[in-house]
Order: structure tokens, then C-alpha cells, then sequence
């Protein structure tokens, strides 16, 4: 069973997606704090993350950047998924080592998990 890691600050958000993944037979961990995320993406070793960028503590450009400088971790795909819709905020997303980003107001649920797919 493959792992995912959410690490998203809006609940409704968060909830809607973890019910998709987990009724595709995904293994979810979820928190909505970056510095708690980096900490599970160090512990966990999921096989993907959806990561926002906007988040308590550490933001998600941070995260990226650190997982993406840590060589037992680089490989790990993360997914952005965030408000900022912006086409410099898109490219130093994508810069940075994440895989994709999705915007929050443009993408559904089925699309998440068609990118998760994708990715793993």
C-alpha cells in the first residue's frame, strides 16, 4: 500500500482529499503544521506529498527545499497544491524540485488523485 503525506492547513480541504485517497486504497498520514510535516516526510518516508505553501511555522517552499537538499529523502515526489495561482509562485514551485502544482480553485479531488497516480 502506497504512503501519501498531506500536509495542508485547510481541515475541509484536507478531510476531502484524505477520503478520496484513502477509498483508493492509499495509506494517508496527514497534519496541517510544516514543521510537523518536514518531520514526517523525515520519518515516514511516504512515496508522495501534497504539500501547500501557506502553513504554521514552516512554509512550504522551506519544506521543498530542505527535503530536496537531504539525499535519503530528495527522491520523494511532492505535489503543491495551493491558492497562490500566480505564474512566478507556479515556476519557483516547480523550480524548487516539486513534480506538479495545482492550483486549489482549478483542480477537483479525481484530478488529486490522477496526479497522485501519476507520480508513484
Amino acid at each position: 500500500m502506497k504512503k501519501i503525506l498531506i500536509i495542508e492547513d485547510d481541515l475541509y480541504l484536507k478531510e476531502l482529499i484524505v477520503k478520496k485517497l484513502k477509498k483508493e486504497n492509499f495509506e494517508v498520514l496527514e497534519t496541517s503544521n510544516g514543521k510537523k510535516g518536514l518531520e514526517k516526510i523525515k520519518t515516514e518516508r511516504p512515496d508522495l506529498v501534497l504539500l501547500d505553501l501557506i502553513l504554521p511555522e514552516i512554509n512550504g517552499y522551506d519544506i521543498l527545499t530542505q527535503v530536496k537538499a537531504d539525499p535519503e529523502i530528495s527522491n520523494i515526489p511532492i505535489i503543491i497544491i495551493s491558492n497562490l495561482g500566480q505564474i512566478q509562485e507556479i515556476r519557483k514551485g516547480l523550480k524548487s524540485g516539486a513534480v506538479d502544482y495545482l492550483i486549489k480553485a482549478h483542480f477537483t479531488p479525481t484530478k488529486i488523485i490522477e496526479k497522485v497516480k501519476r507520480y508513484i
